[in-house]
Order: C-alpha cells, then structure tokens, then sequence
C-alpha cells in the first residue's frame, strides 16, 4: 500500500493464488487424523455466470475438458436458489489431490478467458462419521480459506468451523475476517 492509498483510504485486496488449492490434500491428512473428517470426494467452483455465447461455449468446453478420461469423475453444472452456477467434480474420496486438480483447472480456465471477475469461490467438502459436513471454502478474490458447517435449516456450527479453523491454520492461509466466512447454504456437497 502506497502512501497516496493510505491517504485516501483505499487499500489494495489480496489477489487470488489458486496455487493454495494444492494445499487441500495435506490439509485433508489434518483432518482426517485430528477431527475424524473424511473428504466426500466432491468439490466446485461458484462463479456467477456470464451472459451470452462465449461464456456458455467456454463453460461447454470446461466441463468436456474434465469428461474427457474415461476415468474422470462426474461434472455438473447447476444453479442455486441465489443465481450462482455450481460446477460440481465428483469422483473418488481418496484423490483429493486430483479433485483440487480439477478445481484449479476450472478456476485458471475461467480466469484466463477473462471471467475471473465473476469467481466467487471452491469448496472442498468433507463429512464425519456422525454424518455432520464441514466445506473448506477457498475466496477467489481474497486468496484465503475458511471452514463452513451448516446444521440444520439456515444455522451454521460456529464451534466446529472455529475447531476446524484451528486446525488447518498452519497449512492454509486461513481468512482472518470472520465477516467473510458467508455461509454457502445451496453449495453442492453440504
């Protein structure tokens, strides 16, 4: 930050290092060991998609892109309840790495053809044996990682994403602000 920002109040945001998504699977061995959370296997990008032709070309090519292996794991697209598309990598629970993979392809494909304005963020589910889910979600736009685990209709489990948060803080760059741990009610996975 120069001195004509701090002057005037500006301040320059984080910019995105989608290198941290390869950090999940060392992070995912931490939460297996110490919290008992397993990785569903699933993960997705939320961006808020844009109109017209390139961008549903760009997004048809993206998903044929990760379908293209006879082993890939399964791809959707979907839309939640707020007008945010989902695109959803489901595969195998123990290749975490492939999954993280996946979604920073998605990410970069996204950004290089010049919609990483409309990235919001990845989300990495995991799920205990009791059944309770907890998603690593990784902000686009911040370069930072925060636990999100809802309960129930529109309640969230500040406890365990506080324990999670713990947890992981020494292997992700963990979003300080808890202003911008916004819950991901409709998020694919949770």
């Amino acid at each position: 930050m120069g001195l004509w920002d701090a002057l005037t109040g500006r301040r320059q945001e984080k910019s995105a290092d989608l290198d941290s998504l390869f950090l999940v699977p060392s992070a995912a061995v931490t939460l297996q060991t110490s919290m008992a959370l397993q990785p569903t296997g699933s993960g997705s990008v939320c961006y808020r998609a844009a109109g017209g032709e390139a961008f549903r070309q760009l997004q048809e090519e993206v998903v044929a892109l990760l379908d293209d292996d006879a082993d890939a794991p399964d791809v959707t697209v979907t839309t939640d309840s707020y007008g945010f598309s989902w695109l959803t990598v489901a595969g195998d629970p123990t290749d975490v790495a492939g999954l993280c993979t996946d979604l920073h392809a998605v990410n970069t494909t996204l950004e290089a053809q010049g919609f990483g304005a409309g990235l919001l963020c990845s989300l990495v589910p995991f799920v205990d044996g009791a059944g309770h889910r907890v998603g690593l979600v990784y902000l686009y736009k911040q370069g930072t990682f925060y636990p999100f685990a809802p309960r129930g209709a529109q309640q969230r489990d500040n406890l365990l994403e506080i324990q999670v948060r713990d947890a992981i803080a020494a292997e992700l760059p963990v979003e300080k602000d808890l202003g911008r741990w916004l819950a991901v009610w409709d998020a694919p996975g949770l």
